[in-house]
């Protein structure tokens, strides 16, 4: 650990983790001006201490990155440093050069610098340089005549950046992240760059996968070995884009080692496009990261829950919608309390317990159905959540619907003698929550319906 970090450390509140944050790093539509300021002061609250700017569709930062900010666009910018400054909350400027950059032109190297260079009258001195979703081999013909391979142009263009960042302001830090950024921590690539780039210089890792299902404290001690510092993980939930766009990240964080500080400096968390909806997860990762030994995922998730729903009432309904979309990388569970209700239903009915089978579904049918009316067209307080969350709960209630209709015909006989019109039904909200194109209820509410329907 270099001693910009260990101070770092030192000064971190409690926390054993120098780094805690987000990182608005999602392929999509970025999150407006105002959504960052909000955002900014709402991680400052839970004992975050950095936002790092980084959204892939802003043209500026990706696929127009020579190009530097100007009129608004930079006062934006200006305004957001700011507003981390007041909140005690690091900005961290982002610039993904790796689509197009010659690294052995001249010209882009000082375009690249120059563009950083000019964010430093707002106060910005800490930037990344992300080398990540690119082509892992080098492209324009004088790189390859200049280079071994990327990873020695990687070493060489990150020195040099590193270099003028300092040289203008000692006080500056870089954080890159590498096209390698996943993986064992064994790799070639990553430990070549380790072994030539400036320890002061921090490096961004997911872990095991582009989202990992875990961190372990053994995959962290094997890529800080290889990079001769410890590393900051840029962890890929909630983000839900590109594949993920079907389910909503709205679960408790969990998977990450409570001893995970001895081997990293922290973590970044990737927020998802529907930002009123990340800052459930954003509150949850925050409490492990202020206490990760002492960290309760599920007590945790409720208390965020009531925290960005508003009131008792409204966290109430939500968390009975939020216990049916747990679907991520992160979760072995997708539904818990319903997928549990229907193996008691089905093993109820298998031994002639039909009626009683058919009673306690249709409550808890009823109890959904409730709930996805209240969110749906009740006073919830927090419209901006269930605008972004519709999707889904237009599936949750499809799915607390075709529930009542399994229990209602278990209450009138033995389900394998259900007539084809029932079938036909069941068939329908099987189309119809299969329309939605939402994970809601995991795989089965569907294999349910698929068993008693004509479609199975």
């Amino acid at each position: 650990m270099t001693t910009s970090q260990q101070d770092h450390l030192t000064v971190a509140g409690g926390s054993p983790f120098a780094v805690r944050g987000i990182v608005e790093g999602f392929y999509g539509t970025p999150w407006t001006h105002e959504q960052r300021l909000d955002v900014i002061e709402f991680i400052a609250a839970r004992g975050m201490n950095t936002f790092v700017y980084s959204p892939k569709d802003d043209p500026l930062v990706r696929e127009h990155w020579r190009a530097e900010y100007t009129g608004d666009q930079l006062a934006a910018l200006g305004q957001l440093a700011a507003q981390c400054a007041k909140h005690g909350v690091e900005f961290v400027y982002c610039i993904s050069p790796g689509l197009s950059i010659e690294y052995s032109n001249s010209r882009d190297l000082a375009a690249l610098c120059s563009k950083l260079e000019s964010l430093g009258p707002l106060g910005v001195r800490s930037f990344g340089l992300l080398l990540d979703d690119i082509p892992g081999e080098l492209q324009h013909p004088a790189d390859i005549a200049a280079f071994t391979d990327l990873a020695d142009a990687h070493s060489q263009i990150i020195s040099h950046v590193f270099d003028e960042l300092l040289r203008h302001d000692a006080r500056r830090k870089l954080i890159v992240c590498p096209t390698v950024y996943r993986g064992y921590g064994d790799e070639d690539y990553i430990v070549r760059l380790g072994r030539n780039v400036d320890p002061r210089v921090d490096l961004f890792w997911t872990g095991r996968a582009i989202c990992s299902a875990t961190i372990d404290l053994a995959d962290a001690a094997t890529i800080t070995r290889s990079i001769a510092r410890p590393v900051t993980y840029w962890d890929n939930y909630p983000v839900n884009d590109v594949a993920m766009g079907n389910e909503l990240h709205i679960g408790p964080y969990r998977g990450r080692d409570r001893h995970l500080y001895r081997f990293c400096t922290g973590i970044i968390a990737n927020g998802m496009e529907l930002f009123e909806s990340s800052k459930i997860a954003f509150a949850t990762i925050a409490d492990y990261l202020r206490a990760p030994e002492a960290y309760d995922p599920e007590a945790s998730w409720q208390v965020a829950i009531r925290d960005v729903l508003g009131n008792d009432e409204d966290a109430a309904a939500f968390a009975v919608f939020a216990d049916n979309v747990r679907s991520s990388c992160l979760s072995d569970e997708d539904a818990p309390v319903v997928s549990a209700a229907i193996e008691r239903f089905a093993f109820r009915c298998t031994i002639g317990q039909d009626a009683e089978a058919a009673a306690e579904l249709r409550l808890l049918a009823d109890r959904l159905a409730e709930v996805a009316a209240y969110l749906s067209r009740g006073p919830v307080v927090n419209q901006q959540l269930i605008a972004e969350a519709r999707p889904w709960l237009e599936a949750f209630e499809i799915g607390a619907a075709a529930l009542a209709r399994i229990a209602d015909a278990a209450a009138r006989g033995p389900l394998d003698d259900l007539d084809d019109r029932i079938r036909a039904e069941l068939a329908d909200d099987l189309r119809r929550l299969r329309a939605t194109g939402r994970r809601v209820y995991g795989d089965s509410l569907e294999m349910t319906l698929s068993n008693y329907s004509s479609a199975a």
